[in-house]
């Protein structure tokens, strides 16, 4: 059994452990939880490759003590080729899932790391090398690392339709054989990609010999995205998006991530007047609270731009009560409703000043669009792929429109003075692990470790599934399961720890300085502090 981490000086936590590590050493080497995190994303991207890479995106939290959170919008958008005649004239009907064609977004993670370090500097008069923040991810990716059995499993599970994809087999099979739990797994050309922007710069990605090598390889094997795309590439200082939840204030992402879904659940579950957790009341409440969030976030969340509501209209005191008032709180409302899955890993840090972090990033799917760059060793991701061909449709593609996301962190500033940093992998399941992490935790006072792993349950698609019901942990009491059936909820009991139900994590800096962190026991991963 998973105990809830505690420590002083500093902590990160992360679904593999090797990643947590690499952030816990920056942090002993007297790194800000900003570095520490830069340091961990380099390494998950290494680590965990089939779930995030250089060439995905990624989202940022930033709390600093005494100031208004800051958001990180490393979001990359369309190519300019790419839009609905490019792909009709290829006899598309929908932008193909996998291959070059469904690598058409920028990759803009590695500028959210780029710009997570501006803020860095004016918080640090000692700012650490970037050659020391990549230290471990290079090793790691020169030297091997072993195999996880997530690794393993997705690569097995994908590869018929990944194995002809240009750049996957020769990257992800090790001598022509899926990679056994445990065997040593080498990215050479990561290695050799990382160390050059060490020496060049994090901008090189997108300005210099780097930019240039990955677009030639883009455009060599078929995907539209072309130099002047990455070139003209630019992250975004955002605004994040807040609503208060049980006398706290909760904060997460604008458009185009879900995080105003997020907020949703949770400022409609309030309402409710559930007093305790694991009971009918709990489970139906925050399913039904769903519910009504993704009806909003599928009307209206698209990228900015192109929006015509204000997102903060939706959380609105009295837009969350006439959402809380169409609940029935004995019936379930009528289910399926359009879905999107991807996957994602979720990270957090706090260093002794209590500044804290809640980071995400993502190659959208199971190792993105499958085409590795043959120069680079880059995997890119196939976010783009959430886009329409059809022009009615709320998120349909145009050149330079940014898709949108189901990545989103979370932040939590509490009541009592703690701040709270949570979030997880998994589509769908991201706003209501996020919602089922802090209700348990902060409104119903279960310790932050039970908190992440007690049984969870997936309203709609994630990553590795296609159906849209209620899957529930059997770990639950049956009279529970039951009497969600009764209640008319579409119920399939899944296994006791399963990965679809996300790869979460949270750490609390209180007053006092204390840290305390939690982990997901359905990962790799761990919360690490000193």
């Amino acid at each position: 059994m998973l105990q809830t981490r505690r420590s002083f000086r500093g902590m990160v936590t992360a679904p593999h452990d090797l990643a947590a590590r690499a952030g816990l050493r920056v942090l002993e080497d007297g790194g800000t939880c900003i570095e520490a995190m830069v340091a961990a994303a380099a390494a998950i991207a290494v680590v965990y490759p089939h779930m995030n890479g250089l060439g995905g995106d990624s989202f940022w939290l930033i709390s600093l003590p005494g100031e208004a959170p800051v958001g990180i919008d490393a979001c990359g958008a369309a190519a300019r080729g790419a839009d609905i005649g490019f792909y009709r004239e290829q006899e598309h009907a929908a932008i193909p899932s996998r291959g070059p064609l469904a690598a058409l977004t920028v990759a803009g993670a590695v500028s959210g790391w780029e710009q997570a370090l501006e803020v860095n500097r004016r918080i640090t008069s000692r700012p650490l090398p970037l050659s020391r923040l990549l230290e471990d991810a290079i090793e790691y990716a020169r030297q091997g690392i072993p195999v996880t059995r997530s690794q393993s499993l997705n690569t097995s599970s994908k590869l018929h339709e990944l194995e002809d994809i240009p750049g996957f087999a020769s990257t992800f099979l090790i001598d022509g054989h899926i990679p056994d739990v445990g065997e040593r797994f080498r990215q050479p050309r990561l290695a050799a990609t990382l160390e050059h922007l060490t020496r060049a710069g994090l901008d090189d990605f997108y300005r210099g010999d780097l930019a240039g090598a990955m677009a030639s390889d883009l455009e060599r094997v078929g995907s539209p995205l072309r130099l002047a795309d990455l070139r003209g590439h630019r992250v975004r200082n955002v605004e994040p998006l807040s609503t208060e939840v049980g006398g706290h204030q909760v904060f997460n992402l604008p458009p185009p991530t879900q995080g105003v879904a997020s907020l949703l659940v949770l400022g409609i579950y309030d309402r409710l007047g559930v007093r305790e957790a694991e009971n009918f009341e709990f489970v139906h409440g925050l399913v039904e609270a769903t519910k009504q969030a993704f009806r909003i976030r599928d009307r209206h969340v698209t990228d900015p731009d192109y929006m015509t509501e204000d997102p903060r209209s939706f959380l609105r005191p009295d837009a969350l009560d006439a959402r809380a008032r169409a609940i029935d709180p004995r019936r379930a409302a009528p289910w399926p409703h359009p879905s999107a899955h991807g996957d994602t890993v979720w990270l957090g840090a706090i260093d002794g000043e209590g500044r804290a972090i809640s980071f995400i990033q993502s190659l959208y799917w199971e190792f993105g669009s499958g085409v590795v760059l043959p120069e680079s060793g880059i995997t890119w991701q196939n976010r783009g792929t959430s886009f329409s061909l059809e022009e009615p449709h709320l998120n349909h593609l145009r050149p330079g429109r940014r898709p949108f996301h189901t990545i989103q962190p979370a932040l939590a500033r509490l009541a009592d003075g703690c701040t709270m940093v949570y979030g997880t992998m998994g589509g769908e399941g991201q706003p209501q692990t996020q919602a089922a992490v802090f209700a348990r935790h902060v409104l119903h006072g279960q310790e932050l470790q039970q908190a992440v792993t007690a049984p969870r349950w997936l309203l709609g698609r994630t990553w590795g599934t296609m159906t849209t019901n209620l899957k529930i942990e059997s770990r639950f009491d049956p009279a529970l399961i039951t009497a969600l059936r009764d209640a008319g909820h579409d119920i399939e009991v899944v296994g006791p720890f399963e990965e679809i139900m996300g790869h979460a994590g949270a750490l609390v800096h209180h007053p006092s300085g204390l840290i305390e962190g939690a982990s997901d026991p359905r990962s790799d991963g761990a919360a690490l502090g000193f």
